[in-house]
């Protein structure tokens, strides 16, 4: 099969390769899209508690935190502001019952630690007039005025009752545990929408896909890709976009499954920095011409790297085991979906310009090597040697 021939399982070997070397400790790696916040309402002997968990830095954005200035966030900065911390964080949330509002206890305020780095979290014993669990309204409203993409992920977990949502700017408010348990096609059609807002604000898979798609609309002629010329005909394009599209799609929904299903595990470290050199290597790739690799090969196996980073974004919401088939398959469609709606937006733009030098050297080389520069910066920010 041309499958195994010998570049493509000698790239296959260096991706392996750069998984090894990435296996030492590490710090956590930036996250690629924006920032999350996380809510669990849990029961804890006979109370009902809500924890809240922000990130420290969206804390400190909103404080400035760092009161002696060294650029280091130590927790001693951060208990001196508990009571201005502890009021912002309860003016952001709201959790109502029958139309009444319950009462927010305070019961602590301390530091814990994600993936992504270190989070302030707060807890509060809730008190409902009529003592009733289901049908509760919770409402968030932090930090969206600072950051529109940004979102609450809730995780409902009681005794004998699961239920997750995701909150934004357009939807701040959700119902927990409703007297009528939400329907599969509306989970479904939930986290449609979920996977395809994600790849549309996950830069560095725009980038990926970009950069494998940018060579569609030219035909190879000579060493150099300067000397390529326009694709006289448009199915030799298509079919080339379709093997891009379909290779990164078959690969990051096998290990999107693997890793909900915890079939196959990796450090979001690991994750999210072979995503960002996925992106360096596709667009230097560009540059090499007539001798580059097959770039629906590069799709394959680096798909199967971001996959696991589509992986993360549904881990978070630690989601109840009844809904993870339904809400894996919205996600999995939603992304392919905004995947579609980014090659629908590119390819006419890139077919139309094809004759033009400024396509082949603008966007092509100039294109392939600001893609290069910005992954490597996260390679080196994700790597954690800008702190």
């Amino acid at each position: 099969m041309r499958l195994f021939r010998t570049p493509f399982v000698s790239l296959l070997l260096r991706l392996l390769a750069v998984c090894a070397v990435l296996a030492l400790p590490l710090p956590a790696a930036h996250a690629h899209s924006s920032s999350n916040a996380y809510l669990a309402l849990q029961s804890r002997g006979d109370a009902l508690v809500l924890r809240t968990d922000v990130h420290l830095r969206d804390a400190d954005l909103q404080f400035d935190l760092d009161s002696d200035r060294d650029g280091q966030l130590r927790w001693a900065e951060v208990a001196a502001r508990s009571a201005e911390l502890q009021a912002w964080l309860r003016g952001g949330i709201a959790l109502q019952a029958g139309g009444q509002a319950c009462e927010l206890q305070p019961l602590d305020l301390l530091a814990s630690e994600r993936s992504d780095g270190h989070y302030l979290s707060a807890e509060w014993a809730v008190a409902c007039a009529d003592g009733r669990t289901n049908g509760l309204a919770l409402r968030y409203a932090l930090l969206f005025d600072r950051d529109r993409l940004h979102r609450a992920l809730v995780k409902v977990e009681l005794p004998g009752a699961e239920d997750s949502a995701v909150l934004s700017p357009e939807r701040p408010e959700a119902v927990l545990l409703p007297e009528q348990p939400r329907s599969a096609w509306q989970v479904f059609g939930h986290y449609v929408v979920e996977g395809v807002w994600h790849i549309w604000i996950g830069l560095d898979h725009i980038l990926f896909l970009l950069s494998l798609l940018v060579l569609a609309p030219l035909l190879p002629q000579g060493r150099r890709v300067s000397e390529w010329v326009a694709q006289p005909a448009l199915r030799p394009a298509l079919l080339d976009v379709l093997a891009v599209v379909t290779a990164f799609t078959v690969a990051h929904s096998i290990t999107l499954g693997l890793a909900i299903f915890e079939v196959v595990t990796l450090p979001a470290v690991w994750i999210e920095t072979v995503i960002a050199a996925s992106v360096v290597l596709a667009a230097l790739n560009n540059l090499l011409g007539g001798v580059s690799l097959k770039r629906w090969r590069l799709a394959f196996v680096f798909g199967l790297i971001h996959g696991f980073g589509f992986a993360n974004v549904l881990l978070d919401l630690e989601l109840p085991a009844t809904q993870l088939a339904v809400a894996l398959a919205g996600f999995n469609i939603g992304v392919e979906l905004g995947q579609l709606a980014i090659v629908a937006v590119f390819f006419p733009i890139a077919w139309a310009l094809r004759r033009t030098a400024f396509y082949r050297r603008g966007v092509v080389i100039g294109g392939s090597i600001g893609i290069a520069i910005m992954g490597t910066w996260w390679i080196v920010e994700r790597l954690g040697l800008l702190e």
